[in-house]
């Protein structure tokens, strides 16, 4: 149980009830007890990817022999006082076990030829108890049917045993044979002390068991198999269906609130898949040039552009991240296709690099290297591209400020606790998947620009997928080009906006 949780329970009636919630009296209680049929689920089998859940368990098993291996996913964070945020599971328990439920934790144990796996989730109490009925946050007749741990098993092809039982084994886990995911179940991060980071030769902090566990997730997560990559591509696909809902509601000539694109993108998130990937970026005129715009409170302007960075996560939690910046009117201006010319070809350059074996970095100084020149171009630049490309010196990103992209997953940003030289020093590999997603920003208040370009941001954004010859991009179902960019915004505006379904 979290530490949350832990306190909640402290605080309410052991029935579960709220302080606000009617009492019951004995007979009611008596009435509600009896007079249920079975609620028995038949016919169950396991998930076809519980196959793949279980080699990747090995994977990890094999990574750290010897070792007890604690996996939690977390629990439900508290929104407001006694309501919660829809709970999204934690991303390498999830990609280990499949299970997409609240409070669980895998717990891999040294055995003979390697770990026994076992998952420890809250038990289903259906109606031997009270809590059915009495507890907002538990009971069936609140939240659902919640699978049984029997039933789970079945489904996921894994151990499973009361999250209770755990409590009591913690505390006979051996810290020096023992690694945790920190960070997301204060319980049994409590349970286990934490370790000390030792230093290098050079100073700088070298990893605890618990990171290099945390990094080794995340390296085992960056090449992507099969069924990922088809879970990858049904997230893309829902999204460029959620670009063309929001294109076809944007008017030529009138203003439209940015919250309500966000909203139309929001609806096919919510049909097609769990729901967004990440809060949507919908920034219309100089709200383009702030990186995580989400406050969303602007409006379109005939003759500005919009830039929005949107993502719909799937039901099994893979998210794309596309963004595409339209000009309002249906036209970009001569400067405004200069600029957006300038990032497409930023991305193009990149996205032709992308091969097995080219050097991560080389894609980020790709990308880099066309913008400066392109700025040089513009006048902008106060030294040569080369000067400005240089590491001590980098004033090209005054105006590009982010890198070329970040590996993509079931994270938006994800494989993020990977050592650098298997990320940002490394090498691409088959089955790697990355944004290529160049910008340009150009500030309302930048002195150093003509006054022209002042509130100009634009960026590409696409989903590419290593392949053996080169790259794939997922997201091509969407236009880059400025001309091509033009005629589907056209095409969208002439088909009449609609529910998605």
């Amino acid at each position: 149980m979290s530490e949350t949780n832990a306190a909640a329970a402290e605080a309410a009636p052991k029935s579960g009830e709220r302080s606000h919630d009617p009492k019951y009296p004995e007979k009611f209680l008596q009435f509600m007890r009896t007079g249920w049929g079975s609620s028995d689920l038949t016919g169950l089998v396991a998930v076809p990817q519980s196959v793949r859940h279980a080699q990747r368990r090995d994977a990890l098993s094999q990574a750290f022999p010897g070792e007890t291996l604690i996996i939690p996913t977390g629990a439900e964070k508290v929104r407001a006082n006694d309501t919660f945020f829809r709970f999204r599971a934690g991303s390498d328990f999830a990609w280990l076990t499949g299970d997409y439920d609240p409070e669980g934790v895998l717990v891999l144990s040294p055995a003979a030829g390697g770990h026994d796996a076992v998952l420890y989730r809250r038990q289903r109490k259906s109606k031997e108890s009270d809590e059915f009925f009495r507890s907002a946050q538990y009971g069936e007749l609140w939240v659902g049917r919640r699978y049984s741990l029997d039933e789970t098993a079945t489904l996921l092809g894994i151990e499973c045993r009361d999250l209770d039982e755990l409590e009591a084994l913690l505390p006979q886990f051996e810290r020096d044979k023992a690694r945790v995911l920190r960070g997301i179940d204060a319980v049994i991060d409590a349970a286990i002390a934490a370790e000390e980071a030792g230093r290098s030769e050079d100073g700088t902090p070298e990893l605890t068991r618990d990171r290099e566990l945390a990094a080794v997730l995340s390296e085992l997560r960056l090449i992507k198999d099969e069924w990922e990559l088809e879970q990858l591509q049904d997230a893309v696909d829902a999204t460029v269906r959620g670009f063309e809902d929001v294109a076809r509601v944007i008017p030529r000539d009138r203003a439209v609130r940015e919250r309500l694109l966000e909203g139309v993108f929001a609806m096919r998130a919510r049909l097609e898949g769990n729901g967004i990937g990440y809060d949507s970026i919908v920034g219309a005129g100089s709200h383009a040039t702030t990186l995580h715009w989400i406050t969303n409170d602007g409006a379109t302007v005939p003759g500005e552009l919009i830039l929005m960075d949107m993502g719909i996560e799937n039901n099994h939690l893979y998210t794309a991240d596309v963004t595409r910046t339209l000009p309002v009117s249906g036209r970009f201006t001569d400067l405004q296709r200069q600029v957006y010319d300038l990032v497409y070809a930023s991305q193009q350059a990149g996205m032709d690099a992308i091969k097995p074996g080219v050097d991560y970095k080389h894609i980020h100084q790709t990308c880099m290297r066309v913008l400066a020149e392109g700025l040089s171009d513009l006048g902008i630049l106060p030294v040569s591209v080369d000067e400005a490309m240089a590491d001590d010196s980098l004033v090209y990103r005054r105006w590009t400020l982010h890198g070329f992209g970040h590996m993509l997953g079931i994270d938006v940003h994800d494989c993020a606790a990977a050592r650098t030289d298997h990320y940002w020093q490394g090498k691409l590999a088959e089955g790697h998947v990355l944004t290529v997603e160049p910008g340009l920003y150009f500030q309302t208040d930048d002195e150093l620009v003509p006054e022209e370009l002042r509130g100009i941001g634009v960026r590409i954004e696409d989903d590419v997928l290593v392949t053996a010859d080169g790259h794939r991009n997922l997201s091509d179902g969407l236009p880059r080009t400025s001309t091509d960019v033009e005629e589907w915004f056209a095409a969208r505006r002439d088909e009449e906006p609609r529910f998605p379904g």
